[in-house]
């Protein structure tokens, strides 16, 4: 693969792509508490809000590689800021209508959106430089991502004001969509260069022993279902995904439903926890930390995480979700290189594939929200144990495995 020696304009404009990407998931962690209140729905209903925002990475992660194939990156991250617009427009009307089936179908739109620009902008800043530098590049995108969880709140309640109801989310809304439609625009005429992994493209000899080796590999396969790492990082994305989730957008809801003051104020621990791993991958990876390592270490923080929080009294439990966002941290930013490593010619289909892991998202939200209301709010954070056991085996074996 070649490598672009410039790359800090095409880093800086994704970072804004992530900040977005963060900017428009964290909305769900105000929508949760604010649904619950205005439209008495209860918890495993409020969360179902998060699991229509997933749904659409099963549906659509095929679909947005075949775009990604016909188009290119730039135009589908286009195409992927339209769908973000629109989608806050049928926000607004789901706000106007007080319509809680509404709120499901805006989610699940929001999330096709997602889920088609997650599917160009993971593999690109993947394949954008060395492979074994990845998990730097995108844990730089995890700290502009994982900020703007906690600033969508904030800015929605600057606009629309400390104490308002879902019928005035019109107005910040409104600001969004032109903010989305602008990045678009954007998009179009950023100076991101075409990029391939290596071995990936078929019609040229191999320049290097690198790009010999993969496409040997690769073009001894038929099919993307025969990568047995690619289907094991699938499924770590798919627990990674529902485990952080609840990390970033219970937060709020649980604090409220331990009794403790100014909840909102809690909403800060996660993303700056979790920002506090990626800075540490970034000057850690790959010069003193390779990526295998960094995924291994973070999976034992997420699991004592974990016991802290339904372990640990109150404010100490409330806290120690923080612990879980350190873990979480680096393992996003090790699972695409990992997974996509010696992919060659299937690269695109298999970032296709990597993307429908999120449904993770929806899947283990929604036991969250059901076990919150059988069996208390803190007890259903023993969920997070079995994900993050699995993250352990694919971190120590399961991407070795060919």
């Amino acid at each position: 693969m070649s490598e672009n020696k410039n790359f800090l304009v095409p880093i800086a404009f994704l970072g804004l792509i992530f900040f977005s990407c963060g900017f428009a998931l964290g909305i769900n962690s105000l929508l949760v508490p604010v649904l619950q209140e205005s439209l008495s729905v209860p918890s495993a209903g409020a969360y179902l809000l998060i699991g229509a925002t997933f749904i659409p990475f099963l549906i659509f992660g095929y679909p947005a590689g075949q775009l990604i194939k016909l188009i290119g990156y730039k135009r589908s991250m286009a195409v992927a800021f339209l769908m973000f617009a629109i989608s806050f427009g049928i926000f607004i009307f789901s706000a106007k209508q007080e319509s809680f089936v509404l709120f499901l179908v805006a989610s699940f739109c929001c999330g096709t959106a997602n889920a088609f620009l997650q599917t160009a902008i993971n593999p690109y800043i993947t394949i954008l430089g060395p492979i074994d530098s990845a998990a730097k590049r995108i844990s730089i995108m995890g700290i502009c991502n994982k900020l703007a969880w906690p600033i969508s709140p904030l800015f929605i309640t600057l606009v629309a004001g400390e104490h308002f109801t879902i019928s005035q989310l019109d107005k910040p809304f409104y600001i969004i969509i032109a903010v989305f439609l602008g990045l678009g625009v954007m998009s179009l005429m950023a100076p991101l260069p075409e990029v391939k992994a290596a071995g990936e493209d078929e019609g040229e000899a191999s320049t290097s022993a690198e790009d010999a080796h993969v496409s040997q590999y690769a073009n001894s396969k038929t099919s993307i279902f025969q990568f047995p790492h690619l289907m094991l990082g699938a499924l770590a994305i798919f627990f990674y995904v529902g485990a952080e989730t609840i990390a970033l957008a219970t937060l709020i809801d649980y604090a409220k439903a331990l009794g403790l003051d100014n909840a909102n104020n809690y909403s800060w621990i996660t993303p700056l926890c979790i920002s506090v791993g990626y800075v540490s991958g970034v000057v850690l990876i790959p010069k003193y930390l390779s990526q295998t390592r960094a995924l291994q270490i973070c999976t034992m923080i997420a699991i004592v995480g974990t016991l802290c929080v339904v372990l640990l009294p109150g404010t100490l439990s409330v806290f120690s979700i923080g612990i879980i966002a350190v873990g979480c941290s680096l393992m996003w930013p090790a699972f695409w290189p990992l997974s996509m490593q010696d992919l060659g010619k299937f690269t695109k289909s298999g970032s296709s594939v990597l993307t429908m892991g999120l449904i993770g998202g929806a899947v283990v939200t929604l036991l969250f929200g059901v076990l919150k209301d059988n069996f208390g709010p803190q007890n259903a954070y023993w969920i997070c144990l079995p994900c993050f056991l699995y993250i352990a085996f694919f971190a120590f074996k399961g991407h070795k495995l060919r």
